[in-house]
């Protein structure tokens, strides 16, 4: 099965959300929360999240998660990740309770998947293109076909290993060779299919003038975390990040990198 037939796949059961000039969403992807120990990448940058989390509920902001939310591969117990991290989830809770959250899985939670839903369609209601939104990993076939193995090989072998400095080989987000494949592949199947194409998985933040790919990024940064804003008909890739004033107070900023108009 190829990629575009994984990717056809999971768009056939998504969730169908309208998009307009007075919708509002956020897509954030690849928090990878964990339990709090060593290997909770995570963890670093919880205050930016929850500082962006704050920002996007006092907006009236749709939160969007693209995938990878928990980690799972390197860790068994959801529960576990939930107490560690309960301010987040709280929030979530506020979302919810507003109607303006939704979560898809990806590779590092599939064992979600028979409580979450693998795709998000935005329908333009203005007359333009819709917006395909998935994790990424079915572009993947070592993480999406064959992922039982990949977790095998991350929870016994590279978990071990990542506490030395090694990093896993087979991860699109270490991996150049991959990254540059994985993002050949997307751009090409949303010119095919003429739609937006939003994506996380490679950790890798994307979002160029004219192009139907564009990519989320991740919370696990060294520099920061990245997300997607959709408003007004715009795609606006951001960062979160520590900020110092004159004084040398340090302080959350929020910065646009990039802004692209929906056609």
């Amino acid at each position: 099965m190829s990629s575009e037939t994984r990717i056809e796949r999971a768009l056939s059961n998504g969730v169908r959300l309208p998009l307009s000039k007075c919708r509002r969403y956020v897509a954030f992807s690849d928090c990878h929360r964990g339990t709090g120990n060593m290997s909770d990448n995570f963890l670093f940058h919880q205050h930016l999240y929850l500082a962006a989390l704050d920002y996007y509920y006092s907006r009236n902001f749709y939160y969007l998660e693209l995938g990878d939310g928990e980690e799972l591969w390197e860790n068994r117990s959801l529960e576990r990740i939930k107490d560690c991290h309960n301010d987040v989830y709280r929030r979530f809770d506020n979302f919810i309770a507003r109607k303006k959250f939704c979560k898809i899985y990806g590779n590092h939670d599939m064992e979600l998947k028979s409580n979450l839903p693998e795709s998000i369609i935005l329908e333009n209601q203005e007359g333009g293109k819709d917006l395909w939104l998935i994790h990424g990993h079915q572009a993947d076939f070592f993480n999406s076909v064959c992922w039982r193995l990949s977790r095998f090989l991350v929870r016994y072998l590279w978990k071990p290993l990542e506490l030395f400095g090694i990093n896993d080989p087979t991860n699109a987000a270490r991996n150049y060779r991959k990254v540059k494949k994985y993002e050949t592949s997307m751009v090409n199947i949303a010119q095919k299919k003429d739609v937006y194409l939003l994506a996380g998985h490679s950790h890798r933040p994307h979002l160029m003038k004219n192009e139907l790919y564009a990519n989320v990024g991740s919370c696990v940064h060294p520099q920061g975390i990245t997300a997607i804003e959709i408003e007004n008909m715009h795609l606006s890739l951001v960062k979160w990040y520590m900020g110092a004033g004159k004084e040398g107070v340090l302080y959350v900023k929020r910065e646009v990198l990039n802004s692209e108009e929906i056609f």
